[in-house]
């Protein structure tokens, strides 16, 4: 349970450094705006139209008598109307982030660079990263979709589609919010989607304390777009523990004087010397390098 408070404090550690430096707030609040402003257009429709829409795809319930009719497109309108808030903001992040994709891939790098350590790197070029980021953000959105349906229909039972189902719902999109942010990060450190799922199935409770918190939060109006910079902030703290990077290498500034050194234990007497002659780390740029173990005849270096 430890876990759920540390993905909450992450989320929070995250929103606090984009609040210290103003510049990446105002850059990654530019995707977020221009997301929201299609989002609500579509959310509008489905409200609109979600009646209709209902209507017209249960022509069968046409002569049931007052008040089953009203009672049964009620509820099939109010679970559109929840279907389409569920997808909206699982897809919202996927789509923030694509558009936003050189902004946040900047900013998550800023936050590796201000930990210290290696600032890891994918290696693609901008338009083979937009690539994969697409590819999986469908992939997840497909997977968000099979639940979303399974959890439609779990809402007709009695008393458990009204309590459960909900929280369960809340717990698959922070779960899947959580996939899609950390991905910034864990995409640059080489992993696949299959990778960075296996990785967040074996911290589960991390997992959902990082996004079920931002998944209720996304259900109030502007809070998503003045959130996400810090969300992609706070993901690539927790990716830092996730999938540590090593230390950023020191500067080689040893004076190589020698091809080969000798390492001598002179701890305890010339009789504890290892058999072992070899060139340290990094003082190899001009000698051979070569082992020396007992019984086994020197390896020759390569020509």
């Amino acid at each position: 349970m430890n876990d759920l408070g540390k993905g909450f404090g992450y989320l929070m550690k995250g929103q606090r450094w984009v609040g210290g430096r103003g510049r990446w707030l105002g850059l990654g609040l530019l995707p977020g705006l221009l997301t929201l402003v299609l989002y609500l257009g579509a959310l509008v429709g489905l409200a609109f139209g979600a009646d209709d829409f209902v209507a017209w795809t249960t022509p069968f319930a046409d002569g049931w008598s007052s008040p089953w009719l009203g009672i049964f497109r009620g509820t099939l309108t109010a679970l559109t109307l929840g279907l389409g808030l569920f997808l909206a903001v699982i897809t919202f992040t996927a789509v923030t982030l694509l558009v936003g994709q050189p902004f946040y891939e900047s900013l998550s790098e800023e936050v590796d660079r201000s930990e210290g350590g290696e600032v890891p790197q994918s290696g693609n070029s901008f338009w083979r990263d937009l690539w994969i980021s697409a590819r999986d953000s469908v992939r997840i959105v497909l997977r968000v979709a099979v639940y979303g349906v399974i959890l439609f229909a779990l809402g007709f039972i009695p008393v458990l589609g009204q309590t459960v189902v909900p929280v369960l719902g809340f717990c698959v999109t922070g779960y899947f919010l959580a996939e899609e942010l950390t991905a910034v990060a864990l995409q640059r450190r080489g992993m696949l989607l299959k990778d960075r799922l296996r990785l967040l199935r074996g911290r589960r409770m991390l997992t959902l304390g990082f996004g079920v918190p931002l998944a209720l939060a996304f259900l109030v109006p502007f809070v998503a777009v003045f959130l996400m910079p810090g969300a992609v902030a706070g993901a690539t703290l927790m990716a830092r523990e996730l999938a540590p990077v090593p230390p950023a290498p020191a500067p080689d500034n040893a004076d190589h004087t020698a091809d080969t050194d000798t390492y001598t234990d002179n701890t305890a007497g010339p009789a504890a010397a290892p058999d072992r002659t070899a060139t340290p780390p990094g003082a190899g740029y001009g000698g051979p390098v070569s082992y020396r173990h007992p019984g086994r005849a020197p390896q020759q270096p390569p020509r």
